[in-house]
């Protein structure tokens, strides 16, 4: 079995779903909070930026976590790196056509959330929780 026909796992059972899941929920619940005490503009704006941290974190979890087994090392390593240039030329070109494209627009709120959703990744050692088998 090579690299391109190993099993895939489902999307839903990789060990980064709860995190993806939480940075949703972040985003989601900080967008509507910007919403009710600042107003649509903050709202939207937050949910943008929200949504700049999460697609591209939902690419690059979909590109790094296609392969497994210790055969598709290289598979793994080279779609990793891949993963991550996507994420960050992503990113960039949704910046980009956020700013240009929308207004008006908050800035502060884009950033916030932004960080904000981005934040929950960075935490993600205490979501994930694997159990070890000791022989």
């Amino acid at each position: 079995m090579n690299a391109r026909t190993s099993h895939r796992i489902a999307f839903y059972k990789l060990p980064v779903f709860p995190v993806l899941l939480a940075q949703l929920l972040v985003l989601l619940l900080a967008a509507a909070t910007l919403f009710c005490w600042h107003g649509a503009v903050a709202g939207y704006s937050g949910f943008y930026g929200g949504l700049i941290a999460w697609l591209p974190n939902l690419y690059f979890a979909h590109k790094a976590f296609r392969f497994s087994g210790a055969r598709a090392a290289q598979a793994i390593m080279r779609s990793f790196y891949a993963g991550e240039a996507g994420k960050l030329i992503l990113t960039a070109v949704l910046f980009a056509l956020l700013f240009a494209g929308v207004k008006p627009l908050n800035p502060l709120a884009v950033f916030g959330v932004f960080v904000l959703t981005q934040s929950v990744g960075w935490f993600s050692p205490l979501l994930i929780r694997v159990k070890h088998s000791r022989p």
